[in-house]
């Protein structure tokens, strides 16, 4: 099992790391913007989150699992803002 004191830390870092994303989901969603954003690192931040995920699955760590598996969502909403801001400033 856990030890929750020290889990307790890793939510708290995990809802900071995933509030830290809200500014880059507005400049895709909101402002339309997705200059400077690299779909190619995205992925691989991506990627590296699955990862994250799935240690935190096999020592038992609700933390990561959470913080990891949120903010896997918010990358998600990324690559696709990115990819659909990209693709209607081609067109």
């Amino acid at each position: 099992m856990a030890n929750w004191s020290v889990e307790i830390i890793g939510i708290i870092a995990g809802v900071l790391g995933i509030i830290a994303w809200f500014p880059q989901l507005k400049k895709i969603w909101i402002e339309k913007s997705a200059e400077g954003i690299s779909l190619l690192a995205f992925l691989m931040i991506l990627l590296a989150l699955t990862l994250w995920f799935i240690y935190g699955y096999m020592i038992n760590s609700p933390a990561l699992m959470i913080s990891n598996g949120a903010t896997w969502i918010l990358i998600c909403f990324v690559i696709v803002g990115s990819w659909r801001v990209q693709k209607n400033q081609l067109d």
